[in-house]
Order: structure tokens, then C-alpha cells, then sequence
């Protein structure tokens, strides 16, 4: 177990980093080379620098995921079912695949299950305890992070099938300056702190005690393609001339 040195205020919470081997969009992704390390051993290095998870362990089906992931430091207790490895399965049955599988083999049952998926790698520590704080706090049944997109949805268009314009929301949109505009978020894709007991009894991370982890947009990148990669290269080289964390 993780030497917990940060008060999680008594809960007990497993760290789980999702990465098939599969990915057809960048093949490999998950252990693409980012500034000279595996793309997966920054959600690795945060999750355990964070020191609020009993245990970081990694699901997958690869087993040279699995062999770099145990090289910085995460477990892998076991492999992913194919079943449960292809381009659109869900996250859900992934999750709960690996609560029930520590549950049956290793007796452990946390009380939360942070998701942390390596293709959002400029994650940083705090983000991490304050998700927990709040999920403390707020006897949350999750904690889930989001960012306030540059582009507000009420500016968005449709095309129709002609190419001409038309409104997304006619009812809603307006011309206006963004100052006047309600906050709208997007997920990031990055955190997902949830309840074992959520988790065990729906097929959905939501309830009506969900809460928001809102993050910066400039720590919200989510990788899915060369460019992407090219982005957060440059994100992480003017962190570290800033002095801050990679990620």
C-alpha cells in the first residue's frame, strides 16, 4: 500500500488507470514517448505523489502496458478481459470488472475509486486531494473534473445539408459577449472519483450528489491524436521553464 502521508479524512480510496493496448487513432498510445518518458507514467507518477490512494494499480490487456506501468510504480493484479478491451466498450464494466476482481481475490473494498485515464497527463497532484476534499466534504457520491471550453455552446452551428448555417439551439443563442453568457463546462476526461457503492449498484458514474472538479483549460488536454501529443509536449516544456509540475 501507498504510504498515505495527506489526511483522505478516513476514507479508503484505490487509484485505477485505465490503458488498453488497443487504440486505433495513435497506435501504442498509451506508451507513446512524451518529452523522452511513456505517456502512461505521468498519470502513474501524480497518482502516487498525490499519496491519497491505498493502492494505483493499472487495468489492462497489454502486458507491455503492464510491465512499464509496474516499472514507475502502479500495480497490476490483473489482466483485462478481452471482453472488455475493444475500440468502444465502455468505461462502466471496466471499472466494476476491477472492484469485484480485488473484492473476490484480495478481500479489498475501498470507499471510493478514482479513474484517472493516462491520456489526460497534465493532471497535477492537487487536483487530485482536492477532488477528494470535496468528495470528504460533501459525502459525495462522486467527483468528476471539468473545464470551461473556450467556445461557448451558444455560438455553436449546425450545417444544413446543403451547407448552409443553422442555429444548434434556436430557442437559446444569442449574440452576445461571452461575459453575458451563463458558464457552461465540458468533462475532461481526467478525474472520475467515485463511491464503490455507486459504482456497484447503477451503470452510470452519475447521481444527484455528483459534484464538479473544475479544472484549467491549460491542464485539460486530452490526447487523441499527433497533434494533441504536439500540444502537450509544449505545455509541459513552458511548465518546467516556469518551474511548475509536468503533470
Amino acid at each position: 500500500m501507498a504510504d498515505k502521508t495527506i489526511e483522505a479524512g478516513g476514507l479508503s480510496i484505490m487509484g485505477l488507470i485505465t490503458a488498453r493496448g488497443g487504440s486505433k487513432g495513435i497506435p501504442g498510445k498509451n506508451l507513446i514517448p512524451i518529452r523522452g518518458r511513456p505517456l502512461i507514467s505521468y498519470t502513474i507518477e501524480t497518482a502516487l505523489e498525490s499519496k491519497v490512494f491505498d493502492r494505483v494499480m493499472v487495468t489492462t490487456d497489454d502486458d507491455k502496458i503492464a510491465e512499464v506501468s509496474r516499472q514507475w510504480g502502479a500495480e497490476t493484479p490483473f489482466v483485462r478481459p478481452a471482453n472488455l478491451s475493444g475500440d468502444w466498450d465502455p468505461t462502466h464494466p471496466v471499472v466494476v470488472h476491477a472492484l469485484e476482481w480485488m473484492a473476490e481475490n484480495e478481500g479489498y473494498y475501498p470507499d471510493y475509486m478514482m479513474l484517472m485515464q493516462p491520456t489526460s497527463p497534465l493532471r497535477i497532484v492537487e487536483d487530485i486531494r482536492e477532488a477528494v476534499a470535496i468528495a470528504r466534504d460533501k459525502d459525495a457520491d462522486g467527483v468528476i473534473s471539468v473545464y470551461e471550453p473556450k467556445q461557448h455552446p451558444h455560438w455553436m452551428f449546425e450545417l444544413n445539408e446543403d451547407g448552409r448555417f443553422a442555429d444548434f439551439d434556436p430557442h437559446t443563442r444569442e449574440l452576445a459577449r461571452r461575459q453575458s453568457l451563463s458558464p457552461q463546462y465540458m468533462l475532461n476526461g481526467s478525474i472520475y472519483l467515485i463511491k464503490r457503492s455507486v459504482i456497484l449498484s447503477q451503470d452510470s458514474f452519475y447521481t444527484d450528489r455528483t459534484y464538479a472538479l473544475v479544472m484549467p483549460r491549460e491542464r485539460s488536454y486530452d490526447i487523441d491524436s499527433l497533434h494533441d501529443v504536439r500540444v502537450v509536449e509544449m505545455t509541459m516544456k513552458d511548465n518546467a521553464r516556469q518551474g511548475t509540475a509536468d503533470g
